[in-house]
């Protein structure tokens, strides 16, 4: 499969070229692949079945999906949820606080927030319950997620107390995630630019290295405004490290101690009745 090719196959789906710049060799590799087994010998095949075969599109589709992750990545951004961020929300006194890992590919970021959120109750009597979802397009990225198996390549930033309390070795160069933080988690398949939010009011919403990178505006936008709308009033909106907002949404402002951290304002009472934001 060569470049123009590929950028045919991105644009049936909506997705960006800039995006993909860094994981093409790798994407492409694993599509022509998937071409070969099913004995479709050009682009212009692939694309005239995917019209008539939904089946295919969506299994095509997942094949574009990218899943590179690791543990606590950007480990600055984890350090100011940890000091800062998970303080504000659990001293909102909310009984429940919903959280939504969107784009979780093999769950990596899931359990990173699990960790961090089992190290606060040492800081806390008592924790809120926790309700987590992880959604993504791929069922067969959640189904490794779901199993917690990872190499060793993935825990790299984790220092060895974490991962002696937290993980146990299963095979020589792989670890497994403790059982008790695979609870409270809602697995589901989930298409960011087609499907309604699997919950609403959610007090944090990760939005890292997906919608934001590889997809087109005409298609993300639309799907980036049901993403804020179903972020909580004083919730926190993350996004990756090299991503920027999609135009200006004066429903987020920029939570002052890291560039890739937003924050909705709370309602406050208007003076002519309603609700208005600050």
């Amino acid at each position: 499969m060569d470049a123009q090719q590929f950028r045919q196959l991105l644009d049936f789906f909506g997705l960006s070229w800039m995006g993909y710049r860094k994981v093409r060799k790798g994407v492409k590799k694993r599509v022509a692949r998937y071409m070969q087994e099913l004995e479709v010998r050009s682009i212009h095949e692939c694309l005239l079945s995917m019209e008539n075969d939904p089946a295919l599109r969506k299994q095509v589709e997942r094949s574009l999906t990218v899943s590179i992750s690791r543990f606590f990545r950007d480990r600055a951004l984890w350090q100011i949820m940890e000091d800062l961020v998970l303080p504000i929300v659990i001293d909102s006194k909310r009984q429940k606080i919903k959280v939504w890992s969107a784009g979780c590919a093999c769950g990596e970021e899931v359990y990173s927030f699990k960790i961090l959120w089992d190290r606060l109750r040492d800081r806390y009597k008592r924790l809120p319950e926790l309700e987590l979802w992880a959604t993504d397009l791929n069922p067969e990225v959640l189904d490794k997620a779901r199993e917690g198996v990872y190499p060793l390549i993935s825990l790299k930033e984790l220092p060895p107390e974490i991962r002696s309390k937290y993980f146990r070795s299963v095979q020589e160069t792989r670890l497994a995630i403790s059982d008790s933080l695979k609870e409270g988690i809602f697995w589901k398949i989930h298409n960011i630019l087609i499907d309604d939010s699997p919950q609403a009011d959610f007090q944090i919403i990760f939005l890292r290295n997906n919608l934001l990178t590889y997809y087109k505006d005409k298609f993300r936008k639309p799907a980036f405004r049901k993403v804020i709308d179903s972020l909580s009033a004083e919730g926190f909106l993350i996004i990756g490290s090299h991503e920027k907002l999609l135009g200006d949404y004066p429903e987020l402002r920029p939570f002052p101690y890291h560039p890739n951290i937003f924050q909705k304002p709370p309602f406050l009472p208007s003076p002519l009745g309603g609700r208005r934001r600050w």
